[in-house]
């Protein structure tokens, strides 16, 4: 059983829509609320580090997903409901497969690459530091490769994804 179903956070999701929170609803202030912050399940992290070996390890990843279904589980349970959860921080502690990761929070496109991993900074849809564009990153994933594009936004609107990052999508 996954944490979704376990802890049936998604349970509002279909079609990969969320009725949770209507649009007429959400337009303007209402008063206080609260959101719930969970950091760092990085998964794989616990055996490697009981095991005393933090650079390997990580492919087991069971006591870090019973505590995700726990937090899920708890986060359930509140009443009144918070009005979103935010993950963030080390979400796994394996390094097989992952070979980019994206951020933000720079306010300009950046990155490098260290030891084939690749680190892609995104700029703002807000608040530009640099000379880029306001905008948004468009990342395709496949079996083979990860492809990305920073769009400005008026190019998103204006013309969308282009051809070759939707042919990627649509290749089986």
């Amino acid at each position: 059983m996954s944490a979704a179903e376990a802890g049936g956070v998604f349970h509002r999701a279909r079609g990969r829509t969320l009725d949770a929170f209507p649009a007429e609803k959400e337009n303007e202030w209402k008063g206080a609320f609260y959101f719930i912050l969970g950091a760092d399940p990085q998964f794989g992290l616990m055996k490697a580090w009981s095991t005393g070996d933090c650079d390997n390890g990580g492919d087991e990843w069971e006591q870090e997903i019973r505590l995700t279904e726990q937090a899920i589980q708890a986060i359930n349970r509140l009443n009144p409901k918070p009005k979103f959860f935010v993950l963030c921080g080390d979400l796994i502690h394996a390094m097989p497969g992952v070979k980019v990761v994206f951020s933000g929070h720079y306010h300009r496109n950046a990155g490098g690459t260290y030891q084939n991993l690749d680190m892609v900074v995104s700029s703002a849809i807000g608040c530009q530091l640099g000379r880029d564009p306001h905008g948004l990153r468009v990342v395709v994933v496949t079996a083979e490769k990860i492809v990305h594009r920073y769009y400005s936004l008026d190019e998103l609107s204006e013309k969308g994804v282009e051809d070759d990052l939707m042919d990627l999508i649509k290749k089986k």
